[in-house]
């Protein structure tokens, strides 16, 4: 393994993914617990190659999610640990704000609704504003009313990223990047891993706590350990969504994040703009049910994302949009299906004690993931 003078059989942990779950994890463990031994494997070169580096940035609020889930509890709790632990530790971002807009009456039930949500799930300082108070904060806007969220905002993900790989690197986690899981088989005091090492040779490595934040994957890995992922309800779909950028002259229009209202069952919160901490005006993402990882934009669908914001963009023309990128989400819902919590589980019912699965940590993963690594270090214990 990197970084190590001599070959190693055993550690205390070994952590699966180094996206920012991943890395919040092995910051978190090896923080709390600096007599445990940790590794951390990644199948790509560096951390954060799929979902962590490829979406919008945004640190949620907390209010889209069904009170009592993890996904309301943790976002909250995520977002207020995430923006202490950038100040703190110098990681750029900006609490901008957001307002999800009503451009027709239709559409302020859902905005009353998504108060009352955000209410229950404890997100504070939560407005509805009328068309005249829209027009104060986002005059090139257009809605007849709105709800805001002054809490809300984006941050350098991959600054965090390897903020969060500095702390654990400090605390001396061992980091495996380039060795791709292959075996994974259940001993009796914890697990043997096989893996594939950067140079196509096989290696083996036992630990007692294995803790699976390999996002896309993650189901791979669950099966590896054994599990039926469809008797479990682990199987993970993957789910891509496509973004447009605005070119900088469109940019000065808007100086807050501005969503629509959320889609049905929140297969996504609908194309909405982000304003990016370099100043540019991005568009997404859509939600496109896929069967592999693959990460081009098709430029034909400048015509849905138009026809989606141009609503309450009213300045901006379908020539505007470029494509910009692709990220791809796992879901643990299917298309069509009703809404499905994260799985955050310690697996003893399973006669796999030791293993900690994560499942279909999508959005608002990014924003979950200090409050993810302290529920996962909590369940070690």
């Amino acid at each position: 393994m990197p970084g190590t003078s001599k070959k190693i059989d055993q550690v205390d942990v070994v952590i699966i993914g180094a996206g920012v779950i991943g890395l919040a994890v092995a910051a978190e463990i090896s923080s709390r617990c600096p007599n445990l031994t940790t590794a951390l494997f990644e199948k790509n070169e560096t951390f954060g190659r799929e979902t962590s580096s490829r979406n919008s940035e945004v640190v949620h609020s907390g209010m889209y999610y069904p009170p009592g889930s993890l996904k309301a509890r943790l976002c909250v709790e995520g977002a207020a640990l995430l923006y202490r632990f950038c100040a703190k530790h110098g990681v750029v971002f900006n609490r901008c704000g957001k307002i999800v807009v009503a451009v027709n009456h239709g559409e302020e039930e859902s905005l009353d609704q998504l108060l009352a949500l955000g209410i229950a799930n404890g997100v504070s300082n939560l407005k509805r504003l009328s068309a005249a108070e829209v027009n104060k904060l986002e005059p090139n806007i257009r809605a007849i009313s709105a709800l805001y969220s002054p809490a809300t905002g984006v941050v350098n993900s991959h600054n965090l990223m390897s903020c969060l790989e500095q702390v654990a690197l400090q605390n001396k986690v061992l980091p495996a990047y380039c060795h791709r899981l292959q075996a994974l088989e259940k001993r009796p005091q914890g697990y043997r891993l096989t893996f594939v090492n950067p140079d196509g040779t096989s290696d083996q490595l036992d630990t007692s706590i294995l803790v699976n934040c390999a996002g896309l994957q993650a189901d791979f890995v669950a099966a590896l350990a054994g599990i039926n992922l469809e008797e479990a309800g682990y199987k993970q779909h993957l789910c891509k969504g496509e973004y447009f950028s605005l070119p900088y002259s469109r940019a000065a229009m808007v100086n807050r994040l501005i969503y629509p209202p959320p889609l049905h069952e929140l297969t996504g919160l609908g194309i909405h703009v982000t304003k990016t901490l370099d100043g540019r005006l991005r568009l997404g993402p859509n939600t496109l049910y896929v069967d592999q990882e693959e990460y081009s934009v098709n430029p034909a669908h400048s015509r849905q994302f138009y026809e989606a914001v141009v609503s309450f963009l009213p300045f901006i023309n379908q020539d505007d949009l470029e494509p910009e990128m692709a990220g791809i989400r796992p879901k643990l819902s299917g298309p069509g299906q009703p809404f499905r919590d994260y799985v955050i589980r310690e697996e003893s019912v399973r006669g796999l004690p030791g293993l900690i699965n994560l499942l279909g940590i999508e959005s608002p993963g990014l924003t979950c993931a200090l409050s993810i690594a302290r529920m996962v270090s909590d369940l070690i214990h």
